[in-house]
């Protein structure tokens, strides 16, 4: 009887993980609105090559791939997570100015090439490697190469 249980709740555990993860393709239109102002504001340039809602245990969040390779992830309200960008570098005017300060200051050579926001700090990935984390206040508080 053990082993029956045991059995049920390990099919039950494998088809909860396979759905636990939903991607679908949406058109951009189906983005919220906040996303879709980000992406014509700050990427009205580039061609989407692909927008995708993913669903899961928490909700839901958007990824919206351009052909050059840049990425942007929205969270469920679309307000912006991060920003990747392959062969080009983040928009200068989506970095803030202390943010821009300290690379220029200290990486003259160096772009930003992924932005990344969450409730606590701001993680910053340039063109040489160095990833740098800074406090809401724009304090640096970690570096890693």
């Amino acid at each position: 009887m053990k082993r029956f249980a045991l059995s049920i709740a390990l099919l039950g555990l494998i088809q909860t993980t396979a759905f636990a993860d939903d991607d679908k393709p949406i058109q951009f239109s189906q983005l919220p609105a906040t996303a879709q102002q980000f992406i014509k504001e700050y990427f009205g340039d580039k061609k989407i090559a692909l927008a995708k809602m993913e669903s899961d245990f928490f909700g839901k969040n958007y990824d919206v791939i351009f052909a050059n390779g840049d990425k942007v992830e929205f969270d469920r309200s679309g307000e912006w997570t991060e920003v990747k960008c392959k062969y080009t570098q983040v928009p200068d005017k989506l970095v803030p100015e202390q943010v821009k300060k300290f690379v220029t200051e200290n990486y003259p050579e160096s772009k930003v090439v992924k932005f990344e926001r969450d409730r606590n700090d701001y993680e910053v990935k340039l063109s040489n490697g160095w990833e740098l984390t800074f406090d809401k206040q724009y304090q640096l508080i970690d570096m890693d190469n």
